[in-house]
């Protein structure tokens, strides 16, 4: 028996390549499925079943390509009603796999077909359980993206998922083994730990959730505290995984269409289509086309352009690094953006040897930043999450959440040069990018974040609650 979990960092996402006996099954495979081809074709094996834990709301499975390419069938758990064809299995329901067995158990609660697998050993033993977005490390799965769907509140599905893990998760044995859907950074929970395997065991004692003596109005209560909004795009990816979507071969072929300086600028002139460069942000401060959007390959990309550009279906035209056009294509497709119409061939290079008009953005680091820090009349503006902010931040700093950048819009001043910044440099810059696309061109960035501002010695404060009179 092999199992392999192949986890995808920008996402923080866990999918898993099962072998035994020459027979192979996949659990919430990503868009692109030529690496779980190519691992079944090292193994001399075929893949027999591809397993989907629940319809995934923040990146497109590639469930139907890969059941396309080897005939293998996709399946789901109880209350599943995808449009196309699966097998919808029981709870309890057994598929073997080589000399070992994997069962279904419905646990809903985060969805309402949310399902566990669980492997059976060659002894037939329990030995692990794929819990999709049911239980994570440190956390368990948020129970308000399901809600409309399943005319439910929140409310009532904690109740169910508090149900699901008491019944079929906690009674399992210490040993078993934990393999998530995602990691530390998805939005689909709140406290993941930054481990992606762990023992059922260790979870029992330190899960918040798991805890023996927790009531489930407890339970409810700690689940649907704090959390934040969902980006916009997740409904979106929920409907491709359950209603179908393009071929990942023909998005590729689309978006991989080369375009000189004239016919970038044309494009961009003749339609609505969003300028996405996603060079490393040291390169684009110093120079990219005017209006362009900046959201870095190596940094956190598709949760961002998820959570930034919303549509998935909004046509981008792309400024990458030079040969990595197809890894920035098949990146955008894992979260539904399947409308790259093309890039710069050349890159921003070739549109700055053209002679063409571009922008640059003002940046200044943080140990030069003395006369701005001691100066309260400068506006500085600290666009990392408000738990980062609480957690520490600079003296006189206002907190404007790039995630909702949109609904700060009015706090930015319009004349008065202001200074913003981020942990490490790389969310500040997607910030000035996009304000300088709305017309603000009186920010200067702060590079290297936080980070720097709190190595230059300036002074810091944590957060002071409000004292009511």
């Amino acid at each position: 028996m092999k199992i392999e979990q192949i986890y995808t960092g920008c996402l923080a996402q866990g999918a898993y390549y099962i072998e035994s006996k020459g027979e192979v099954a996949i659990i919430d495979p990503l868009r692109e499925v030529e690496p779980y081809l190519k691992r079944a074709k090292a193994d001399n094996a075929s893949i027999k079943y591809i397993f989907e834990t629940h319809f995934h709301a923040d990146f497109v499975s590639g469930h139907l390509t890969l059941s396309k390419e080897t005939g293998a069938p996709i399946v789901y758990g109880p209350n599943a009603n995808p449009s196309f064809d699966a097998i919808i299995a029981e709870d309890g329901q057994e598929f073997s796999l080589g000399d070992i067995t994997i069962k279904a158990l419905h646990t809903p609660g985060h969805t309402m077909e949310s399902t566990t697998y669980l492997l059976r050993d060659e002894k037939g033993e329990d030995y692990a359980i794929f819990s999709g977005d049911t239980l994570f490390l440190g956390d368990v799965g948020r129970p308000d993206l399901a809600q409309k769907a399943a005319s439910m509140t929140q409310e009532d599905l904690a109740g169910l998922l508090y149900d699901s893990l008491r019944n079929k998760i906690m009674p399992l044995a210490n040993h078993v083994v934990v393999y998530p859907a995602h990691g530390a950074g998805s939005a689909c929970g709140k406290n993941m730990m930054k481990e992606t395997v762990d023992s059922l065991g260790n979870q029992k004692k330190m899960n918040y959730a798991l805890r023996a003596d927790m009531t489930k109005e407890e339970f409810i209560k700690e689940v649907t505290e704090g959390l934040l909004p969902p980006p916009k795009y997740f409904p979106l990816n929920v409907k491709m995984n359950k209603e179908g979507y393009e071929d990942i071969a023909d998005v590729l072929e689309r978006g991989t269409t080369a375009m000189s300086p004239d016919d970038f600028e044309e494009a961009a002139n003749a339609t609505d289509a969003v300028i996405l460069d996603v060079r490393h942000q040291n390169d684009f401060v110093k120079g990219f086309v005017p209006r362009s959007i900046f959201i870095g390959l190596d940094g956190s990309f598709a949760p961002w352009v998820g959570a930034l550009i919303a549509d998935t279906k909004q046509p981008i035209l792309l400024v990458t690094p030079e040969g990595r056009e197809e890894e920035t294509i098949i990146r955008l497709s894992r979260v539904g953006f399947d409308a790259a119409v093309g890039y710069l061939k050349g890159s921003f290079k070739a549109w700055k040897d053209s002679g063409k008009e571009y922008d640059t953005l003002s940046s200044v680091h943080a140990k030069d930043l003395k006369n701005v820090i001691s100066n309260k009349d400068i506006p500085v503006f600290d666009v990392r999450k408000e738990s980062e902010y609480v957690s520490e931040h600079l003296v006189n700093a206002e907190n404007t959440p790039l995630d909702f950048l949109n609904d700060y819009m009015a706090q930015f001043p319009k004349e008065k040069t202001f200074y913003v910044h981020c942990a490490g440099g790389y969310r500040s810059v997607i910030a000035a990018s996009i304000l300088k696309s709305r017309g603000i061109h009186n920010l200067v960035d702060i590079a290297g974040g936080f980070a720097e501002i709190k190595k230059s010695g300036y002074e810091v404060t944590d957060y002071v609650c409000p004292t009511t009179l």
